[in-house]
């Protein structure tokens, strides 16, 4: 019997990015979407076009540069954000529009203000007026998992006349339980008139760690697309995790009826991708990708593996692009040999400007670092994805003494905006005392939520990757930095953080999220 595809919806660039601090520049989304179209994901959500002018740019860009999978834009179910998504995706060529309204008692009577009639008459104006754009509409009923199921039909039955040719039935606040979910959605297609013309979708959130297996136990209820996100980033607890329902779906076909056409060997570059560009580091014992995944090291696991790997593994960590670290280049290594393998890796810098720079960044690290791994070019690319308009701070100049019984003193000279300006101060360590020096310079009054260290490879000459989580007027954001030196890649972070807070514009918030 041939297995029937299983959509692969990621919206790591919708909601993956509405978790605090995620934001990324248009720059940074367009090279996780590159990621996304290597692995052969179907549909990309790209953003909510309505939300603000660069997620709208961001979209567009994306449309313009993606040819093998489809852009999607979110739009709440009013004309406005519907027009708005429908110019940011009309370079696609393949563009969506993903719209939503409130479907629970709770939301149309506290937060829209509407009555069930009203919903279903908006939901259905708001197909309308997205198929003046494109023929491929998506319909959310945003918080269905506490949704009247015979309301539900009746919505759906509206929208699906209308023109949607997917249904998305989410577990908004991540409050279903596998086997209930499962045989709602069941319920649903039984009941709804042409259920069989269209896909039915799934998108779950993770408030009880349950959206992975509330996700696979819709696919077996009749489920052939899901939402979901790398890592599981997202709001709250995030949201499904894309690698979990891929390689669950790839080792259990005796299970589920579907297949994917996802190129796993891909995961792991993009996990890595997403965890840098956000700060979110991945836990060690994370299913799939964590660093652990693959790992033993109780004696008898270890006996097993070797002897046959099938004892213990379920997986080939190969299979999920997990392979040792090589040294692929070295400070004799050439710009050609450089520009190939951040080629292989999926990274573009854009412009031969950009490529100096970071080749010089390149040959400067090979001096101070023996090894060169991947991973240390996927953060020296990071650290140079940055137009001069984004980049209003810079780090010139550090000097940091610490010794013992005396208080740490640091002096740094930024370029802001273009004019040098230095400063010095003293701290309760190191990185404390540049990071007062360079408020002493730049005044932001921003509040430091999270200060994180992660080596990126292994020995004492690994680059350290920091990752600074800074807040101010409700407006929260993550830096970036790395290097062998950690107070260097601190203070490369912190500014980092202070250019998004300067150029970044507050995204309107949405009146509901699916």
């Amino acid at each position: 019997m041939s297995k029937q595809h299983l959509v692969i919806f990621d919206t790591t660039l919708r909601d993956g990015e509405q978790s605090p601090g995620a934001s990324m520049t248009k720059e940074e989304k367009i090279r996780v979407a590159r990621q996304l179209e290597k692995m052969r994901v179907d549909v990309i959500e790209a953003g909510f076009a309505a939300a603000s002018p660069g997620d709208f740019e961001a979209i567009q860009a994306i449309a313009q540069v993606i040819r093998e999978s489809t852009v999607c834009s979110l739009a709440r179910a009013n004309e406005a954000d519907i027009r708005r998504s429908g110019e940011a995706i009309k370079p696609a060529a393949s563009g969506r529009i993903h719209t939503f309204i409130a479907t629970s008692p709770i939301h149309m009577e506290k937060k829209l203000r509407m009555t069930p009639d009203q919903v279903v008459e908006q939901a259905v104006k708001s197909v309308g007026w997205a198929r003046q754009f494109t023929d491929d509409v998506e319909f959310s009923a945003e918080d269905a998992g506490r949704s009247d199921i015979d309301f539900l039909c009746r919505v759906f039955e509206a929208v699906i006349k209308a023109g949607a040719t997917t249904i998305n039935v989410p577990d908004t606040v991540g409050y279903a339980i596998p086997f209930q979910y499962a045989e709602n959605l069941r319920r649903v297609i039984e009941r709804v008139p042409n259920a069989d013309k269209v896909v039915w979708s799934v998108h779950c959130h993770n408030d009880l760690g349950l959206a992975v297996a509330n996700s696979l136990a819709a696919v077996l209820a009749g489920a052939r697309q899901v939402e979901c996100t790398i890592n599981g980033l997202g709001e709250r607890a995030g949201n499904a995790s894309l690698e979990e329902i891929v390689m669950a779906v790839r080792t259990r076909p005796d299970i589920f009826p579907v297949e994917t056409r996802i190129d796993t060997t891909q995961i792991v570059p993009a996990s890595k991708l997403i965890s840098q560009i956000t700060g979110y580091p991945v836990q060690p014992n994370k299913a799939v990708v964590g660093a652990n995944a693959f790992a033993h090291e109780a004696g008898i696991h270890q006996d097993g593996v070797l002897k046959h790997r099938e004892t213990y593994e379920i997986m080939r960590a190969q299979d999920v692009g997990w392979a040792q670290n090589k040294l692929v280049l070295g400070k004799h290594s050439g710009r050609n040999a450089f520009k190939t393998r951040l080629a292989e890796l999926g990274i573009e810098l854009g412009s031969d400007e950009a490529l100096n720079a970071a080749f010089a960044r390149f040959k400067e690290l090979a001096d101070r670092k023996h090894e060169i791994f991947d991973e240390d070019l996927h953060a020296l690319a990071s650290d140079e994805v940055v137009t001069p308009e984004q980049e209003h701070y810079k780090l010139l100049y550090s000097h940091v003494c610490s010794e013992t019984g005396e208080m740490p003193r640091a002096t740094v000279i930024l370029s802001v905006g273009g004019d040098e300006r230095e400063a010095q101060a003293v701290g309760g360590g190191p990185v404390d005392a540049v990071f007062k020096a360079i408020e002493n310079i730049v005044g932001s009054g921003a509040e430091l939520l999270l200060y994180s260290v992660n080596a990126i490879t292994t020995g004492t000459d690994a680059q350290g990757e920091v990752t600074t989580r800074l807040a101010k007027n409700k407006r929260i954001v993550n830096g970036n930095g790395a290097d062998t030196d950690i107070v260097i890649a601190s203070a490369r972070s912190y500014t980092n953080a202070l250019n998004k807070l300067h150029s970044s514009l507050d995204k309107v918030r949405a009146q509901g999220d699916i």
